[in-house]
């Protein structure tokens, strides 16, 4: 896959009308060894991505996480940042996140121009990213620390309206969040209200803790699921929801 960069894949998902699965894996939380076991379940699981990455670290972990699974897997590792100290050069692409769905300037362009200069210099692949805040029926670390509102779930046009502005200020992909330990996912209508009306691959995460909400969430249109808490405490789960992603069809189809 790395032939090609790692956004054209998730173009030719979308163009394809077939659905890709990440793992995300919060540095904070897992030792080297448990690392390495999620990678090993990663690989015989055949996932699409790996993402790394948290809202709130507290420890200086990133750098070990990443070297851990570069040395078990060579599944792509993406870094999904929650700060500008999460990038590092070893991973091979970088989610580089404005949260178009709130009004902290920060967020929306001032922890970018800061970061700027590390992030040119460090050779990763750059995926502009347009990311969303949904309700997911209980505060999350994400919202606290963005010090944003997250959009309702439904407010359909508002998520529409928001995601037709990234796209059209030039944002390769939008990732639609209801947040680490969500207490809701985002719901199908909601997804395929926005996948049906943009044309850049649209990525789901937040709150998804069955095979069963992943096969909707393809059929609904998303490109990309994004799966974390759950498989902390059931990484048998990796297994049941890439091969559920493998076998979904689009609402298109």
């Amino acid at each position: 896959m790395l032939q090609n960069t790692i956004y054209q894949s998730f173009c030719q998902f979308k163009a394809a009308q077939q659905h890709a699965f990440a793992v995300l894996i919060d540095p904070d939380k897992k030792t080297a060894s448990q690392i390495a076991a999620i990678a090993q379940t990663c690989e015989d699981a055949q996932v699409d991505y790996i993402f790394i990455g948290g809202s709130l670290l507290v420890k200086e972990t990133t750098q070990l996480c990443i070297n851990t699974l570069k040395s078990t897997t060579s599944i792509p590792l993406v870094i999904f940042p929650g700060s500008p100290s999460q990038v590092c050069d070893q991973a091979d692409a970088l989610l580089y996140l404005s949260l178009i769905s709130g009004r902290n300037p920060e967020l929306l362009i001032g922890q970018h121009v800061q970061s700027a200069a590390l992030v040119k210099a460090s050779g990763l692949e750059i995926i502009p990213t347009g990311y969303m805040l949904i309700d997911g029926g209980n505060a999350t670390t994400v919202s606290y620390i963005s010090q944003t509102l997250p959009i309702p779930q439904d407010k359909a046009d508002i998520a529409l309206c928001t995601a037709w502005a990234g796209e059209m200020l030039g944002l390769k992909t939008i990732y639609m969040d209801a947040g680490s330990g969500a207490k809701n996912p985002i719901s199908a209508s909601l997804i395929a209200r926005v996948s049906s009306q943009i044309h850049v691959p649209l990525i789901i995460g937040g709150g998804i803790k069955t095979a069963e909400k992943i096969e909707a969430n393809c059929r609904a249109g998303a490109t990309i699921n994004v799966v974390g808490n759950a498989i902390e405490k059931s990484p048998a789960l990796i297994i049941e929801m890439a091969q559920a992603t493998k076998e979904a069809k689009s609402f298109a189809n």
